[in-house]
């Protein structure tokens, strides 16, 4: 069984406002959520720590995610920086709770990386889960400061946006550059030497973006617009350009994102054959565009807001990510590609950006 790295998943948000205590199973948290009806997702959630050790799913990236909405934007979020900054810091305290509890482990340079591999592999069972910390959307960065604190807090990436006008960037569904305060907050990014997420930029500000950064940047969950045209994903000219910086990009598991005229709440995955097959088609794409296969990752964003009526049909929880390995086989990728691709691609991108 391979070891896998996901380089995108919202564990605090799913235990701080969904309430699920993510050490039991995926099976005894659906349980737990039999008739609630507050979320489209009760009983339907595929991540957990057991699931994630079954799947041999040793290493991630996990996110604080607290969206402050200014009064254009129709999203639900909170009313004020402070109070989306607030958030984080509760979801940062779960994190630190899972670490005292021996269930989690914050890796914040090179060398704790490369230690909590190497432990991983002589005995999983003995060691914690190791993540990496990541803000998706900085709104609830109230100035500079906060992003220091952050940083020193573990902070090593962060994307400028989320969804619709941010504070820095505009993100999915919404148009704009990034300013004034994204330019300043780029320079912030490039001193402390975080990677920047590209996922959810809009055109323009990803564009203006790449212009002005030059450090490290990926995209951590994120898909092919050429496959699914919609403005969430990348077209071959982004693609092509983060291919140019070196970056590598996460494939997501949320069916809109996968199939086109994907309807929420409607479409069921089986209707639209939604599968493991339709994620590798996505990575065929970029691994044609790029020549190689060294360049695509997994970012599932499982359980981001929705579970198994939003994602492909073949998976119950995220250990059946294992499956990847016999479906890119079958399609004629070598071993040392679909590691590359499952793991070490992403590895190599944190080994080689991560501080020493």
């Amino acid at each position: 069984m391979k070891f896998i790295f996901d380089a995108h998943l919202d564990l605090s948000m799913n235990a701080m406002e969904w309430n699920r205590d993510l050490r039991k199973t995926v099976q005894q948290i659906r349980e737990q959520e039999t008739g609630m009806t507050d979320l489209p997702d009760r009983g339907k959630g595929t991540v957990s720590f057991p699931a994630l050790r079954e799947g041999n799913l040793g290493l991630f990236v996990a996110t604080l995610i607290a969206r402050y909405v200014k009064a254009i934007n129709p999203l639900p979020g909170w009313n004020s920086p402070e109070q989306a900054w607030a958030q984080t810091q509760g979801q940062l305290a779960w994190y630190r709770a899972m670490e005292r509890g021996g269930e989690l482990f914050q890796i914040k340079t090179a060398t704790a990386l490369s230690n909590h591999l190497s432990g991983w592999a002589s005995d999983a069972s003995q060691i914690p889960l190791g993540y990496i910390l990541s803000l998706e959307g900085a709104d609830s960065i109230v100035s500079m400061e906060h992003l220091e604190l952050a940083y020193e807090a573990g902070l090593r990436a962060i994307g400028p946006a989320h969804y619709g006008p941010g504070t820095y960037a505009f993100g999915t569904d919404s148009e704009g550059g990034i300013g004034t305060k994204g330019r300043d907050l780029l320079k912030e990014i490039t001193s402390f030497k975080l990677i920047l997420d590209a996922t959810h930029l809009c055109d323009q500000s990803f564009w203006e973006t790449l212009a002005c950064y030059e450090g490290p940047i990926w995209a951590s969950h994120s898909m092919c617009r050429a496959l699914v045209p919609n403005k969430r994903q990348f077209d071959d000219d982004q693609i092509k350009s983060l291919l140019e910086r070196d970056s590598v990009i996460g494939m997501a598991f949320d069916a809109w994102m996968l199939y086109p005229n994907w309807q929420r709440g409607i479409t069921q995955p089986n209707e639209s054959k939604v599968s493991l097959e339709t994620i590798a088609n996505h990575i065929d794409h970029i691994c044609q565009l790029a020549g190689n296969s060294k360049h695509v990752m997994i970012g599932s964003d499982l359980d981001g807001g929705f579970g198994k009526e939003q994602c492909p049909h073949d998976i119950d929880t995220i250990a059946d990510l294992q499956k990847l390995d016999l479906i890119l086989s079958t399609r004629g990728y070598s071993q040392a590609d679909i590691e590359n691709i499952l793991s070490k691609n992403g590895i190599s991108f944190l080994m080689k950006n991560l501080p020493q």
